[in-house]
């Protein structure tokens, strides 16, 4: 039976009994107070064994009381718990010392398991960082988003390569960069490269630079994002869209720590943390042979899932409060809801997420003067987000209509039996007069607007997701775009 000496320092009577119970229960001594004080008399008198304490008590901090306690007894585990509970307060709890941090309420169960790892694992002396600026990078109260406040705070002060994946929208790219502020490499550069928004056939001299000479138009030495981020963070964002040849070029860095630039024979070595995202199912990828397996376990090694915001809908009060206060500082005003408008939003399944979100908040202050949102203002809102995008396509040149087919067309007869009629009609309506010459291109055309059109209303704009629904690469889309005079998506991505 597991044996030691526990002291626990909470205010909430309630919460002190509990801990009472379960750890004698267990096999442990406890001594509990309600004060900062007495916990700290305690453990300056050399007793106890682990630490367990809330962070605001009604004399003092906890966080204040750490650094003493790590100073005094450096060997000493804590355990901290708080109702509070935020990403800063994950990683104020890892950056002061303590060996594991519990979100309020917790489980007795995973308390004692924890309890009893920290009093078997063999003690050392762990050095207290500098405490990070209070800022709020992630926000979310959810049990999800604890979990990953747990795992980033783990993470912090290792230069373990990680994998992000999510949906479009969710915060990837905030948490890769809140593992390099709030980590070991804080002090060197964040660079990040979004692997759909380059060509593929300049992918290799974004991330390894290239040699004068080494292709045409290089008419001089170029410095790739390798280099850009030594001794810091190298954020590859839409790994799965990075193509094969520069898959196994990223492979050989991650294996041997090294790289050549474009055209040249010089190996650089190369002193940066990886950190990957994707919206995509790379173990599909690697099925259908567009990744390659051995990267994919190379980059997994930390594997972290943001949830989409459908999934954690409690969090939003404290995304739209975040939001408002950092459009406060662009000089937008701070509203605020009534419960049935936020109610509403929780209701609503945000398949923009996260980002989707932000946008509204943006536009109910930019556009509104009622400091005080309601229901009916909310509903036209999102009502209007889920209305198509685009109108319907016009009329061509000669006042014929495009010949499309709708989705009434497609899901009740067919595509093919929907095309004939509608090409049947187009040559019904020449009346025997001869077709102008490039009848076949205008036909694509007038298909290809509605369907990409289509499309982007589907994903909401979202322009890597809609090329991954088509078939097509980003650039190729968005070349179409433009060249089809679907500019209303310019802004989204």
């Amino acid at each position: 039976m597991p044996s030691g000496h526990i002291l626990v320092a909470d205010d909430d009577a309630g919460i002190r009994t509990v801990l009472n119970q379960a750890l004698t229960r267990a096999g442990y001594e406890v001594r509990a107070t309600g004060t900062v004080a007495g916990l700290w008399r305690w453990v300056a008198a050399g007793e106890g064994d682990l630490v367990i304490t809330d962070v605001v008590m009604p004399d003092d901090n906890a966080f204040d009381l750490l650094p003493r306690i790590k100073r005094m007894r450096p060997d000493l585990p804590i355990i901290v718990m708080s109702a509070q509970n935020t990403f800063i307060t994950a990683i104020k709890a890892s950056e002061r010392g303590a060996y594991e941090y519990l979100p309020k309420p917790f489980d007795l169960r995973e308390l004692v398991a924890i309890v009893g790892r920290a009093l078997a694992e063999p003690k050392r002396r762990r050095e207290e960082p500098e405490a990070p600026a209070e800022v709020m990078p992630i926000v979310g109260r959810s049990p999800a988003m604890q979990d990953i406040f747990r795992i980033l705070a783990r993470l912090m002060q290792t230069d373990l390569t990680v994998m992000i994946s999510g949906e479009s929208g969710t915060g990837k790219e905030l948490v890769a960069k809140a593992l390099h502020d709030y980590g070991k490499r804080k002090s060197g550069p964040f660079v990040a490269i979004n692997m759909a928004a380059i060509p593929r056939d300049l992918i290799e001299s974004e991330l390894f630079g290239h040699e004068k000479g080494a292709f045409t138009g290089a008419a001089a030495r170029s410095v790739g994002r390798f280099e850009q981020a030594e001794g810091g963070t190298l954020f590859l964002d839409e790994i799965g869209d990075m193509p094969m040849e520069a898959q196994t070029r990223l492979l050989r860095v991650l294996q041997q720590g090294e790289y050549t630039t474009v055209g040249g024979r010089t190996p650089i070595k190369t002193n940066v943390r990886i950190v990957a995202a994707t919206n995509k199912d790379l173990r599909f990828a690697i099925q259908q042979g567009t990744f390659r397996e051995d990267l994919f376990f190379r980059l997994n090694v930390v594997p972290i899932r943001l949830p989409p915001l459908r999934e954690r809908p409690e969090d939003i009060p404290d995304l739209v409060r975040a939001f408002f206060q950092r459009n406060s500082s662009e000089g937008l005003p701070v509203k605020t809801f009534e419960p049935a408008a936020m109610e509403r939003l929780r209701r609503y399944p945000w398949p923009g997420n996260v980002r989707e979100l932000e946008n509204l908040t943006r536009r109910l202050a930019a556009l509104y003067p009622q400091e005080v949102i309601g229901e009916a203002l909310i509903e036209t809102e999102l009502s209007a987000g889920a209305s198509p995008m685009f109108p319907p396509p016009a009329a061509g040149d000669d006042g014929r209509k495009r010949v499309g087919p709708t989705a009434a067309q497609i899901s009740g007869d067919g595509f093919d039996a929907s095309m004939e009629r509608a090409v049947a009609d187009l040559f019904h309506s020449f009346g025997g007069a001869s077709p102008q010459v490039g009848l076949y291109h205008r036909v694509l055309h007038d298909l290809e607007a509605p369907l990409i059109a289509a499309t982007l209303t589907w994903t909401r704009g979202n322009q890597i997701k809609a090329a991954e629904i088509l078939g097509l690469n980003r650039n190729t889309l968005r070349k179409k775009i433009r060249d089809l005079n679907l500019r209303g998506v310019a802004s989204f991505r």
